[in-house]
């Protein structure tokens, strides 16, 4: 199971197998991305178990306070992370109960980290959008062009966006499309605009198979990787946002609707 870390002697002890049971069990309620990353918070638990040599399915209510207080202090992250960290241990415990793996669960009254509320997510103007992809277009990595437009011009979720590959493309009726695999595993096929078309032949070129975004490695491009990109793209037009992110570029197309040909 690839949330749990394999251990150092690698024999895998019957407790072993049994929370590898549980893990498995609790991660096959889940699909898509939400498996993805609902798999990587707990991970995050499970190694510090590990680290601690501590047994999660022997944990107490203290144990589970201390890793919360691990995140906090040591880790330093916001509250919102801790939150949602904690919540998938939660999850994970309930399921142990419900799956008859545990009497009861040792996390359901550990205190969570109050979450200051948000302001709404409001997208770029029309000025800062165009600031925006005229950089990335100008940009010496393709990628750059090929994620705003994606994001700004196509309106694609920062997963969609980053798990699109060559092999998606396609054309239907004489239009350019890309097959966009979106919440739920459920599957759309996207016209292309030519900005959009354009950007996405420079950050292709010649290859024919692998990912359309790509990271400084050559890789395929992740969600954390794209946020750099785009935080760097903001500096580099001037905009000055609190908080730059994807999701701002998909407000920003589905709030002021704009024509892919006024930008490019």
């Amino acid at each position: 199971m690839a949330a749990f870390p394999a251990p150092a002697s690698g024999v895998v002890s019957t407790d072993q197998l049994v929370l590898r049971a549980a893990v498995s069990a609790f991660l096959g309620r889940y699909r898509g991305q939400t498996r993805v990353h609902t798999e990587s918070d707990l991970r995050v638990f499970l190694c510090w178990c590990t680290d601690h040599d501590l047994d999660p399915l022997a944990a107490a209510q203290a144990d589970v306070e201390r890793y919360v207080r691990w995140l906090q202090d040591v880790r330093r992250y916001q509250p919102s992370t801790v939150s949602r960290r904690l919540s998938v241990v939660v999850k994970f415990y309930r399921v142990c109960v419900i799956d008859a793996i545990l009497d009861h669960s040792p996390a359901d009254y550990v205190r969570r980290p109050t979450v200051p509320a948000e302001p709404p997510t409001l997208g770029l103007g029309h000025l800062q959008f165009e600031a925006l992809i005229t950089t990335g277009r100008l940009s010496t990595n393709p990628n750059d062009f090929a994620l705003v437009t994606l994001l700004g011009l196509l309106g694609l979720r920062i997963f969609e966006a980053c798990g699109a590959s060559i092999v998606d493309l396609g054309e239907e009726h004489g239009h350019r499309v890309l097959r966009v695999r979106g919440k739920g595993g459920k599957v759309v096929l996207v016209p292309l605009p030519p900005a959009v078309a354009r950007a996405i032949d420079r950050a292709v070129d010649d290859r024919t198979s692998g990912p359309i975004l790509r990271n400084t490695l050559g890789v395929r491009m992740d969600r954390h990787a794209a946020t750099r990109r785009l935080k760097h793209l903001a500096a580099t037009a001037g905009i000055r946002m609190p908080r730059m992110h994807p999701h701002m570029l998909r407000h920003t197309f589905v709030t002021t609707m704009l024509d892919a040909r006024e930008p490019a």
